[in-house]
């Protein structure tokens, strides 16, 4: 499939995201294994027995099971090509925060018979897949529960990112999709942006991201964060008001100057309806700023750049979302509702001046600090 522009958007992603692999970019087939397949590979690498059943998330790659202990433990399948060190690096990432705080409340990784944290198994098809088995903590995703104030998302990401802060993991060297402090690699998809006014907002989130952002990560604090910490990402208990009692899917996680992932997670409270403006906008990203600092304190170059990075990410959502959305145009209700969201976020954040956004968040966590 071709855009009006003549662009492909297979060669739009590779031009744009150079350092992902062919495998990853498919988006085509989820690469599924059989229940069969899952339960096979239970009973011989892991001893367990008794009722596998198809995670919800319909891929084909999930399955669920409950554990010796009563809990809910995921089998995760990797697909064909997947890269192993990028799943060790998941992995690791998880083992890493078990040892630091014990208390936060990620996916455990269940050891094989053998005291492998994952392997490496050939599926139906004698292609080699990473597998590995998590314990899933207890709790409703957030996107289906009780509404959690932003102040709560931003201190379980600082007490998250505080976890990570002294893992190392070769992995964290490459060059991984969706990075925010690479976002200026996505220019090329925003020819799939059909909108003509989202697609100049992107243009100009990205503009400011290489004017003001770019020159100065290098010289930021970096270290492996989440990089995708929306509701999908976070359980809460229903009975408690939305308290957050679980952490997922690490399959993001990059290496990174820390506040990307401040950012990242910033632009997922911007909620459709409830801000209207770009003041409102701003105050939720400049409050979501001023919690996250009172457990991790924040540099001063940090808090300048938190509102342009905060917007370069909702310009990646953007333009990721339409490519999927030409690569897979039989889900494009689910998408296009994603596509929106993400558009109706970007021009509410460029509707504040870059002055005006840059001091709301100074002022947020001066007061932070203050009281």
């Amino acid at each position: 499939m071709r855009t009006d522009t003549g662009t492909d958007p297979d060669e739009a992603l590779h031009a744009a995201i150079a350092e992902a692999s062919a495998a990853s970019l498919r988006a085509a087939a989820p690469d599924p294994v059989t229940t069969d397949w899952a339960q096979s590979a239970l009973r011989t690498h892991y001893g367990l027995s008794g009722t596998v059943a198809p995670a919800a998330d319909r891929s084909g790659r999930c399955f669920e099971l409950a554990l010796p202990d009563g809990s809910l433990g995921e089998l995760h399948v990797a697909r064909p090509g997947a890269d192993p060190e990028v799943i060790d690096f998941e992995v690791q990432a998880l083992l890493h925060i078990a040892r630091v705080d014990c208390g936060l409340p990620v996916q455990r990784p269940v050891p094989s018979q053998d005291g492998a944290p994952w392997l490496m198994l050939a599926d139906d098809q004698g292609q080699p897949r990473a597998v590995r088995l998590l314990r899933r903590p207890q709790g409703q995703p957030m996107a289906h529960g009780r509404a959690t104030s932003p102040d709560a998302v931003a201190r379980i990401l600082a007490r998250l990112d505080g976890a990570l802060a002294r893992l190392w993991h070769v992995a964290g060297e490459k060059n991984l999709p969706g990075d925010i402090q690479r976002a200026d690699r996505i220019r090329a998809l925003l020819d799939l942006v059909p909108d003509a006014t989202h697609r100049a907002l992107a243009h100009q989130a990205l503009d400011a991201f290489e004017q003001r952002a770019k020159p100065v990560l290098p010289a930021l604090r970096r270290q492996p964060i989440h990089n995708d910490l929306g509701v999908h990402a976070l359980l809460v208990d229903p009975a408690a008001a939305g308290e957050i009692v679980g952490i997922l899917d690490f399959s993001s996680i990059v290496e990174a100057p820390l506040v990307c992932s401040l950012a990242g997670t910033a632009a997922w409270q911007i909620g459709i309806g409830q801000h209207d403006t770009g003041e409102d906008a701003i105050a939720v990203v400049a409050g979501f700023a001023a919690a996250y600092h009172a457990v991790t304190p924040l540099q001063e170059i940090e808090m300048r750049l938190l509102p342009d990075l905060t917007r370069a990410r909702l310009a990646m959502d953007l333009a990721i979302g339409c490519w999927r959305l030409a690569r897979d145009p039989m889900n494009s209700g689910e998408l296009k509702t994603q596509n929106t969201i993400a558009a109706h976020r970007l021009r509410l954040m460029a509707a504040c001046s870059p002055e005006k956004a840059c001091e709301a968040v100074l002022q947020a966590c001066r007061t932070a600090d203050a009281g």
